[in-house]
């Protein structure tokens, strides 16, 4: 074991833009980095890596050559849309979506070969992207391609990816439907992509490898932690990942514009550490995690800056206070009927999808 954490980060994922006035900002990455820096965490126990882009063949794994091809085209061209009107293509997009999934192919690799225990790459996390168009904001779906260069170049068959972005991650879970490579998907239900529901449990060979967690409206830290530790934990021991990989994206948080779910900087926290020990039980500490949602920028260098913590156990004694500064100050509303709507979601995923892993409901 390496006890080492690595943030792979370059300025090329800045390149990944849609434009000003765009939710979606990739300078949150930047000030990821920052934050992290500002805190010391790269003292040996963590340590900030540039990672090169991935090469067209990596995405050939996933995507159609029409599909990559039509993306360089539109972005060379800088005009029209990659989607039905939420992705534009912009001048350096493809550039920036070739070092985005480069990030997530290296941390893969740095984490197989033992050069860390665990990798995060802040770019990555684009789990909307099918295998022939972009969605809501994501080109190419890096996820998939370091999963398939996993099962290629490392033999991996039990790869687990626990998704926990405020929207379902509806990409990553079409791409492996049929496989029994196991996603699990915490979101909130009734928004965009419309998908992500309990009965959405995989077909064939992946037949209850495809498992959902809708959340209301206003789902708050102690009703998703509830769903979390009675759902998660339990799937992640009856299939004995040899790798997790965590899609973090942290636009559940309460201050997110975009989502409407009411989690805290805590959440976040306690997430990172059930996830970490996760790893470490079931997978040899082998662990990956990418970014994904988050709109609110100031929150997600936040978030992802105490998941880093967490993660990496690298936080010095003396940037303790600065660190404990990064957490909330003020809470959402709890409402009891949020808790309960929680609750049915558990006990309808537990009859529905434990049976299938020989786990009592």
């Amino acid at each position: 074991m390496t006890a080492v954490t690595a943030f792979l980060y370059t300025d090329s994922y800045l390149k990944y833009q849609f434009g000003p006035a765009h939710p979606f900002q990739p300078i949150r990455e930047k000030n990821s980095l920052d934050l992290l820096q500002e805190l010391h965490v790269f003292n040996g126990k963590a340590q900030h890596l540039e990672p090169p882009p991935a090469m067209k063949e990596d995405l050939l794994t996933v995507h159609t050559k029409e599909y990559v091809d039509f993306v360089e085209r539109m972005c060379n061209e800088g005009r029209g849309y990659l989607d039905s009107g939420d992705t534009p293509a912009t001048k350096n997009l493809y550039g920036g979506a070739l070092s985005v999934v480069g990030g997530s192919l290296l941390g893969a690799k740095l984490v197989l070969d033992g050069e860390v225990d665990h990798a995060f790459n802040p770019g990555g996390g684009l789990h909307h992207a099918k295998a022939d168009r972009a969605s809501g904001f994501c080109v190419f779906n890096d996820i998939a391609v370091a999963i398939r260069f996993l099962q290629k170049n490392y033999g991996l068959k039990r790869i687990v990816v626990i998704d926990i972005d405020g929207h379902h991650g509806d990409g990553t879970q079409e791409l492996f439907y049929d496989e029994p490579i196991l996603t699990i998907s915490t979101h909130r239900t009734g928004i965009f992509p419309g998908t992500g529901y309990v009965d959405e449990i995989g077909v064939g060979n992946g037949k209850g490898y495809s498992v959902n967690i809708p959340l209301p409206e206003g789902t708050f830290h102690e009703a998703y932690i509830h769903a979390f530790k009675e759902i998660v934990p339990p799937l992640v021991e009856a299939y004995e990942p040899e790798i997790v990989i965590s899609q973090f994206g942290v636009d559940g948080h309460y201050l997110d514009p975009l989502v409407g779910l009411a989690l805290t900087t805590k959440t976040y926290e306690e997430v990172s550490r059930i996830i970490h020990d996760l790893s470490h039980s079931f997978a040899g500490g082998k662990l990956l995690v990418v970014g994904g949602g988050g709109y609110n920028v100031q929150m997600v260098a936040r978030c992802w800056a105490i998941m880093f913590a967490t993660i990496s156990q690298a936080l010095p004694v003396e940037s303790e206070e600065r660190y404990n500064h990064l957490f909330d100050r003020d809470f959402p509303v709890r409402e009891k009927r949020v808790f309960d709507r929680v609750e049915a979601t558990v006990n309808r995923l537990k009859e529905r999808v434990f049976p299938l892993h020989d786990l009592d409901s």
